[in-house]
């Protein structure tokens, strides 16, 4: 056997390239966002969610809602569907009188933990996509609905006894329902692996019908 000798030599070796630190300041002469005002802070943030929201109302071959997700818009349609789907007041509970609607903490854990069950049965076909990343993109394709919720009360505060409103209200519900599986098919789709898209679509299906359910079963103003 060949005895290796070891030489105690400190050998330079020229390091080449660049060593990006994603987030980081490309120059000195950026302001970091620790040293930011929090106004502009706060601005930044509004801005880039308005984005997102507009990314699902026109979906677009766009990766933003992926690559820079966010909880905030999700957050604040939550609230407001759990606000506006409220459910009964006390003075209907007292006349033994029900409207339709879940109560606030029920929308929420309606909410989150279907966005949560669409997103592990997403990860366990194989998606390449995080958790995180699919629970916002979720949460900002219920703008569609939202907006069927917005149309739905207006119509209520006419009447709620009207035929003909009603066909309006399941129209427009079914029209946020339509889009939000689309807005969310077209951001999520190509995440999957081909041959499980329909397995992976489906719960997200489920998903969106069981919050249109709860905006057209509402039926008091």
């Amino acid at each position: 056997m060949a005895d290796v000798e070891f030489h105690d030599e400190i050998v330079d070796v020229p390091l080449e390239g660049d060593i990006d630190v994603p987030g980081a300041a490309k120059s000195d002469d950026e302001l970091s966002t620790l040293d930011e005002p929090v106004k502009e802070t706060i601005l930044r943030d509004v801005k880039a969610v308005g984005n997102k929201f507009a990314h699902v109302l026109i979906p677009k071959q766009s990766r933003v809602l992926l690559k820079e997700w966010d909880l905030w818009g999700p957050l604040v349609l939550c609230t407001f569907l759990a606000i506006m789907l409220q459910g009964s007041t006390d003075d209907l509970n007292m006349m033994g009188e029900n409207d339709g609607g879940p109560q606030f903490a029920e929308v929420f854990v309606i909410y989150w933990l279907g966005a949560s069950v669409v997103t592990l049965n997403i990860k366990l076909l194989g998606g390449n996509i995080s958790f995180f990343q699919s629970v916002c993109v979720l949460g900002y394709c219920v703008c569609p609905l939202g907006l069927a919720l917005i149309v739905c009360r207006v119509l209520l505060a006419v009447s709620s006894d009207s035929l003909g409103l009603f066909i309006a209200r399941f129209i427009s519900v079914i029209g946020g329902f339509a889009w939000s599986t689309f807005a969310s098919t077209a951001f999520l789709a190509d995440s999957q692996p081909a041959g499980r898209k329909i397995l992976a679509m489906y719960p997200l299906f489920l998903f969106y019908f069981v919050i249109s359910w709860l905006i057209i079963s509402h039926t008091h103003s």
